[in-house]
Order: structure tokens, then sequence, then C-alpha cells
């Protein structure tokens, strides 16, 4: 069964799969790493503007390895899941320190690095080694669970470990590059999440959630819970000059590493707040409220714009900086953070607010 599956899958590759993407040109370890890191959780549509500024500034490992933070965090801003961005350049510095800036050319070795997984590992040896490696992203885990209609969620360990040992043995020996390559596109622009295309799938005849017609039914879905919601103000400070204050939040946790403006719970008064803090306010405009979403809770933000009085000569223990939205820096920003400085870009930066308002 693996020959006949492995045959079907490379033969739909050669005349269907993708082979211009900007990571398939080139190939090495370097840019099979960066591509997988950047597609997880994320289209390929819009990881190909970010992937390709990336290599032009950061062209292999050495070099990133030896970038500041702050400038792979300003490369990474609007992609998402920046934790991926600090275990990248951590990961980066690692294979430096280590292997001498050459990446490892198997699984295990691969999956001790930091933030490298089985899959990426997989992925990395079967596309750049060309060596036979079985690989499980979300694409693959949709195609094996429908064609052998796998129960379960794939995030429970029992359902992971079925879907790999499947995985490992229908893994070819001959052309793994592309096999790897193949299942990944499958599952991208043919089996996929919703109204998958089966009429013109090269695995449609032994595929057992098409002859049961239960395709939708697989793979399981996550059990549902609901987010729980926390509310903050950001306190945009401006200064006579226009510039804003930006704090680097802490390395770990939510947007860690990035800059973003000052946060204060909602309950707290923002103009007594910055007035103990920092200095008297000139004016104070409360913005409407939006809501940003993150994978595990949702988070409900109030942009504040304050007009102060002077500039403070003390702002706080935090890393601190003053931020001119006309003249961007490559800093790393929180993409919502990103949104309320291009938008305060279009704002008179010495026009005063007017005092309690709502926009």
């Amino acid at each position: 069964m693996s020959q006949n599956f492995s045959k079907s899958v490379l033969t739909w590759f050669d005349r269907h799969g993708r082979k211009h993407l900007p990571w398939q040109q080139n190939i090495n370890a370097y840019r099979v790493w960066l591509s997988e890191i950047m597609l997880q959780q994320t289209q390929v549509a819009t990881v190909i503007p970010y992937f390709e500024r990336f290599v032009k500034q950061y062209p292999d490992v050495k070099y990133l390895a030896a970038a500041p933070i702050d400038k792979v965090l300003h490369l990474w801003t609007g992609l998402g899941y920046y934790a991926r961005a600090r275990n990248l350049h951590k990961c980066a510095k690692t294979i430096v320190e280590i292997h001498g800036g050459e990446f490892p050319s198997t699984v295990d070795e691969l999956a001790d690095l930091p933030g490298i997984g089985r899959s990426t590992a997989g992925a990395i040896v079967s596309i750049a080694f060309k060596k036979p490696a079985a690989i499980l992203d979300g694409n693959v885990k949709r195609v094996l669970a429908r064609y052998f209609a796998v129960e379960g969620w794939p995030g429970l360990p029992n359902v992971a470990n079925q879907l790999w040992q499947i995985a490992e043995e229908l893994n070819p020996k001959k052309r793994p590059d592309h096999y790897t390559q193949a299942m990944m596109d499958l599952g991208a622009t043919i089996c996929t999440r919703s109204k998958p295309q089966c009429d013109i799938c090269p695995l449609r005849e032994g595929c057992i959630a098409y002859a049961q017609g239960s395709t939708q039914q697989f793979p399981g879905k996550k059990p549902k819970k609901d987010l729980p919601e926390k509310s903050v103000q950001l306190l945009m400070l401006r200064n006579n000059s226009g510039d804003f204050l930006l704090e680097q939040r802490p390395p770990l946790g939510i947007w860690g590493g990035l800059w973003s403006f000052p946060e204060i719970d909602l309950e707290i008064d923002a103009e007594d707040f910055v007035n103990d803090k920092w200095c008297k306010i000139a004016s104070i405009e409360m913005w409407n409220s939006y809501r940003h979403t993150f994978s595990h809770y949702h988070l409900d933000i109030t942009p504040v714009l304050i007009q102060l009085t002077k500039t403070p000569k003390t702002i706080g223990e935090a890393k601190c900086h003053w931020y001119n939205p006309h003249q961007p820096e490559a800093l790393g920003l929180a993409a919502p953070v990103k949104k309320l400085l291009d938008k305060l870009a279009q704002l008179d930066p010495r026009a005063s607010p007017k005092k309690s308002t709502r926009k």
C-alpha cells in the first residue's frame, strides 16, 4: 500500500505540485528551516513577502545569529506568533556556537534545537538533505486522517502517535524531498479544511473518508472552550516633538521582546496614572475600544492618546524609547501597536487632542 500511495502522490506532484515558491529555489537547510517556521499557522501567500525580505537581510544562519533580536522582531512584525522569531534567533545562535554554522542532518539532532519540532526536523532532512524523514504538519495530518479515517483530534497524543506511525510507514526511500513537498501541497490545495476537491485528488480511490462521504468529520475537531477576556488601556504618550513613548515588553509572554505602548488595566484612571508616574498632561483623548484575539484569550484594547506638557526626564525602570511614527525605526512592534502608530502618523504631530472626547 505504501508504494502505491507514494507513487500516486509523486505522480500528482510532477504534474500539479508547486515548484516555484521562493523557498523552493536555491534549496538549502537554512531556507527550508526558515520557511517551515514561517509557515506554521500562516498561509503561503502571507509568508512569501516576509521570507523574501528575511533572506535578503539575513541570507544564511550566520548572518541571522549575528543580528540584534530587535531587528529580527522588526522583520517579523505582522507575521504573528512572535515566539517563533525569538526561537529562530536562539536556534541560529545555537547552530553557529555548537555546530559551527552547519545544520545537523538528522531528525534527532535537529529536534534538539530551539523551536524545531519533529515535523520541522523531518522537513529539513527530507527536503534539504534528501533523506527519508516523515513530517506531520497540519496539512499532512488532514490528508492522512481522511485517507485512513483516523478518528479523534490530532492534538491528542494517542491520535498523533497513530498518524506519526502511518506517516513513517508511507514515507518513501526515493525522492523524499518531492514526496514531502507533495504531501504539504495536497493538504494546502486539494485536501483542504473546507470544500476539499475530492474529484481531482490523486488519493481519492483509496480514501476511506471519501468512500464514506464523511470528509468533513476528519480530522476530529479540537474541543471548544470559551476564551477568557482581558481589557487594557494602551497609553499613547506624545511629547512636544510628536514622538511616542514605547516600552519593550519582557522576553516571555504575549508580545515577548516587542515594543509596545505602556499598558494599564481598564479600571485605572489614565490621567491620574500619567500625572503620578511621568508628568502633567496637556490633554487626553480616549479612542474606541477594539478586540485583538490570541489563541488562548481575547484582549480588548482601549487606546488613549495623551499629550504631555513636557518630555519626562525619567521614564521608569522598563526599557523605553521615544518613537517618531514619521520616521519608522527597525524595532519589533506588536501588530496592534504598528497599526496604531500608522494611524498616529496620519495625524498632525503637534495637534493637541481635545480633553475627554471619543473617536
